[in-house]
């Protein structure tokens, strides 16, 4: 028997988040301490927790490569980029990962629970909403920095 949607949807708005998710978020925005992170949905515990960490060093491939082809996630990612005054500056980007090949079950818990999430990291400054890999290109981090 399916279950109806706003069963799944109140049961998503409940979703708690670990702490240790604030925690990274703010090292990354004032000590940039990470270049990403990737959360995830623990769906039996019903809490968002810190999947991966990407070192200063990592770039956008290792960003990339970090989000499961399918399965949803939340991210975070520290762009770095220089303007047409040739000044360097960064912009916290959030997105949320639902590839077309997830599971319509996850899909919907993410949908959900995103902007109770997102309202626990103050600080994002841009959101991407992407279900393949060209919707998060760098073309459209760079379109989205102005």
């Amino acid at each position: 028997m399916p279950v109806s949607v706003s069963i799944l949807a109140n049961a998503a708005s409940g979703m708690a988040v670990h702490d240790d998710c604030k925690l990274k978020f703010l090292e990354l925005k004032a000590k940039r301490t990470y270049r990403f992170i990737v959360f995830k949905i623990e769906e039996k515990q019903k809490q968002v927790v810190v999947e991966k960490l990407g070192e200063p060093a990592q770039g956008y491939d290792d960003f990339t490569a970090s989000l499961p082809a399918d399965e949803c996630r939340y991210a975070v990612y520290d762009f770095d980029f220089v303007t047409e005054e040739l000044c360097q500056k960064s912009r916290i980007f959030f997105i949320a990962w639902s590839p077309d090949t997830a599971r319509v079950r996850s899909k919907m818990i993410y949908a959900s629970s995103k902007e109770r999430f997102k309202r626990e990291l103050d600080g994002i400054q841009v959101e991407l909403q992407a279900t393949d890999p060209t919707e998060m290109g760098l073309d459209v981090f760079r379109s989205r920095t102005n």
